[in-house]
């Protein structure tokens, strides 16, 4: 059997592509590949050119239309005599087999989607047990539809007794099919041992969730790369890995955090992002099992990002799908120093948009909207860090007393849960 790894990603080059639709306009497809981008980044790729493509939907075939494969190919060779060369070529989009044989076929050079990047990136990222099993996981259910790709070079035998393989004849199978069968059994026999790996890695977070006590729990969630993991460090003066990277934390972080007199824990979990693929999902529950038994959600949003009204969407959504949607909640509303807006004429009548409406004015239009269950802050730079703490512990000392009427604040030895 030929081994499923995803490999390494180094320092590429690729070629971006993405669809404009009906449902994706042309802004839209801009920002995912702004995003795609910043997943290549990750993985450490260099984008060298995107393509677009106006279609009603992606071709079955190979994504884009014939014209558009054969002008990226055009590029990629190009490229190639000016001693330029194209590593790979990154779709926006989750590609099935057929339409990965197809494409790589025509252009001669690596080409992933959205999905295998993303499992790319979090493979690198996984450290503990759980999350490394996660990921294989993970990967095994994307490979499993896509096998035959692999075995393209082993072509099937026709025929049986006969050129016309009549209707009492019995077709030979080639090596390719044998070996596709075999390696499908393999595969399916190692979900079924990561799973069994995943109930009992569960069993023991379970022990370890019973022992912490008689404490609130306070969960940040929220999009990648939106500062959960340096509000962490803030409030907890802890060293939880934090960078400028889409999944920099990709294994939930749990720490006893005391504000005053009362103790709770915190736990930093992983980011939301748009098109997560569903295996991804399914094989994080356990991870996000911290959300789902948390007693406050704490959603940090990065309000600089000229979206972040559909990554809240993303994330209350998610929320929505793990049935955490109706849990005690806020929005800390973080990267204030990043904000930037363009001033508007005092002659310009036109509606405000995201792009010229002032910090301030962004501040009362959510604090109307959420009855003031909102904060302003940047953790980069600790600007209203404390009134965050206020917050947190007015809201967990309300939920403690509602929770636990009879039982004295507990406090943990060490910082760490």
């Amino acid at each position: 059997m030929k081994e499923f790894v995803l490999s390494e990603v180094k320092a590429e080059t690729a070629v971006l592509v993405g669809l404009i639709t009906k449902e994706q306009d042309e802004a839209k497809t801009k920002e995912y590949l702004d995003e795609l981008e910043f997943l290549a980044d990750t993985a450490g790729v260099v984008t060298v050119k995107r393509f677009t493509q106006k279609v009603g939907g992606p071709n079955s075939v190979t994504y884009v239309g014939k014209g558009k494969l054969e002008e990226i190919k055009e590029y990629i060779k190009a490229e190639e005599d000016a001693e330029r060369e194209v590593g790979m070529v990154i779709f926006d989009d989750e590609l099935s087999a057929k339409q990965i044989r197809n494409i790589e076929k025509e252009l001669g050079v690596k080409i992933l989607d959205r999905t295998s990047l993303i499992l790319d990136i979090f493979a690198m990222r996984a450290q503990t047990a759980a999350a490394k099993t996660q990921v294989e996981l993970a990967q095994y259910h994307y490979l499993l539809p896509r096998l035959q790709r692999m075995w393209t070079h082993l072509e099937r035998q026709g025929g049986g007794s006969g050129s016309g393989g009549g209707k009492g004849s019995v077709g030979l199978r080639g090596p390719g099919e044998t070996q596709l069968e075999m390696d499908r059994r393999i595969i399916l026999q190692r979900i079924s041992l990561l799973k069994q790996r995943l109930v009992e890695i569960e069993k023991q977070k379970n022990t370890q969730r019973k022992n912490r006590g008689r404490l609130i729990r306070v969960a940040l969630v929220g999009y990648t790369n939106v500062g959960k993991s340096t509000i962490m460090n803030l409030l907890a003066k802890s060293e939880v890995f934090a960078e400028n990277k889409l999944f920099a934390t990709l294994d939930t972080t749990v720490r006893k955090v005391v504000i005053e007199n009362l103790p709770f824990l915190l736990a930093d979990t992983v980011g939301f992002i748009r098109k997560l693929p569903t295996d991804l999902v399914d094989s994080f529950k356990s991870t996000l099992d911290e959300v789902r038994e948390a007693d406050l959600l704490v959603h940090v949003v990065d309000i600089s990002h000229p979206d972040f009204e559909e990554q809240i969407s993303v994330v209350e959504n998610t929320l929505k799908d793990l049935g955490c949607a109706d849990k005690p909640s806020m929005i800390v509303f973080n990267k204030i120093d990043n904000y930037k807006w363009v001033d508007k004429d005092e002659d310009d009548l036109t509606p405000p948009t995201k792009e010229n409406i002032t910090l301030d004015e962004l501040k009362r239009t959510w604090m109307a909207r959420l009855n003031d269950n909102c904060l302003f802050i940047s953790a980069r730079e600790k600007q209203n860090i404390d009134e965050l703490r206020d917050v947190l512990y007015k809201k967990v000392r309300e939920l403690h007393v509602q929770k636990y009427p009879y039982n004295d604040f507990l406090y943990p030895d060490n910082n760490e849960v």
